[in-house]
């Protein structure tokens, strides 16, 4: 079968990756988007090089490049004492060994840039402002006069409608833990965050990721805890009585990275939500991509790094297929759902080494601080070293 017409359900960072990565190839793409415009909530994203190397294949090298920060290093440091634990470097070492940047930027940032880029193709096409029901996707192609899909890829999110298309895929459960998100000046965070790195600071059940954004103008902060199941929501603006769950959280902290929690502007709390493993693929026309398919916790820092793989390599799969799409589908979610899977131990086990208590706290940083920082680095080869078809 000869997929000509593409119809992708949702205009994220995944979905903007997959319908140009489409169009590309020179298939037909329409691009349907629930939002009346496009608007990223969030504040900073990690660019790790298995992702800016397919938005460097896709042509988006150059603005990439100035749109990002280039870490020198990622940190792990002491959220007591601010005591550097261990560093993996980063910068031109990343470039060398990985063979692709690391950066960090603002995802706006990112979701514009792809945006301009899936403009410029004639052949790809937006639809903002449709209402997305699965109950309605027989009547959405005729309502937007479009021709009848090919292929159908839901990118709609972890709250995905498209998923209810899907035979015995789960429902999202809450991870019992939420991120706290905001922004601070760097004039008031420089004598304590270092704008050079992106510092994880671990503690007991807790951890706080800081690097620099805008060009070192501001930290993108994002503080990880406890916290109960809000239903079904992304993101909720802070609730004044609130920010003392925070507070209370860090208690015991070194006391400046206690001051920039109580003095930070306004925060957006993000409830963390998990999707178990099941199918992504309906036996025939339609596929699960990003956090539709396998939402996880932010611990590996891939989430939007393994949207953009599977956009990318859904592109890949489906170019020039010959016999049945089904096949095809079903071998792309095999090759894919063992590499997310991969990444999503690795969240797990950061996510036990990052918060751990007692002894086993102290036999971390001992270990830790015994390894020499490239070892570290040759344990991500297979995660920022990746290359699929094409790359």
């Amino acid at each position: 079968m000869t997929v000509r017409n593409i119809l992708i359900i949702g205009a994220g960072i995944g979905g903007l990756t997959t319908a140009l990565s489409f169009a590309r190839a020179g298939h037909e793409v329409h691009l349907v988007e629930q939002a009346p415009a496009l608007s990223e909530v969030g504040a900073g994203l990690q660019v790790s090089p298995n992702a800016s190397r397919i938005l460097i294949a896709l042509g988006l090298g150059e603005t990439l490049q100035r749109a990002m920060v280039h870490p020198h290093e990622i940190v792990l440091a002491s959220g007591g004492s601010l005591r550097k634990i261990t560093h993996v470097p980063c910068g031109a070492f990343a470039a060398e060994r990985w063979g692709a940047p690391y950066g960090v930027m603002h995802r706006a940032d990112l979701q514009t840039l792809l945006l301009d880029a899936v403009n410029t193709q004639p052949s790809c096409h937006m639809h903002l402002g449709q209402r997305i029901s699965s109950t309605g996707m027989g009547d959405l192609a005729n309502r937007l006069g479009l021709p009848r899909p090919d292929l159908v890829v839901g990118a709609d999110g972890v709250w995905s409608e498209i998923r209810k298309l899907i035979k015995g895929a789960p429902s999202p459960r809450f991870s019992g833990q939420v991120a706290w998100r905001f922004k601070v000046p760097a004039d008031i965070a420089r004598s304590v965050l270092n704008p050079a790195s992106v510092t994880a600071f671990l503690g007991p059940r807790t951890h706080l990721v800081a690097y620099p954004l805008e060009n070192g103008k501001t930290f993108n902060m994002v503080a990880i805890t406890r916290g109960n199941d809000p239903g079904q929501t992304w993101a909720q603006r802070e609730q004044p009585d609130r920010r003392q769950d925070l507070l209370t959280a860090f208690s015991g902290w070194q006391r400046d990275l206690v001051a920039i929690l109580r003095q930070a502007p306004e925060m957006t709390r993000w409830p963390l939500y998990e999707l178990p493993d099941g199918p992504w693929h309906d036996g025939a026309s339609t596929i699960l991509i990003g956090d539709a398919a396998h939402a996880m916790t932010p611990f590996a820092a891939q989430g939007a790094a393994m949207a953009i793989e599977d956009g990318y390599e859904l592109a890949q799969a489906c170019n020039g297929v010959e016999g049945e799409l089904a096949a095809t589908l079903q071998a792309y979610q095999a090759k894919r759902r063992a590499r997310v899977g991969r990444a999503r131990s690795r969240g797990a086990f950061n996510q036990f080494a990052y918060h751990a208590r007692g002894p086993i706290r102290l036999g971390r940083d001992l270990v830790l601080a015994l390894r020499q920082p490239e070892n570290l680095a040759a344990e991500l080869d297979w995660l920022y070293g990746y290359r699929t078809t094409g790359l």
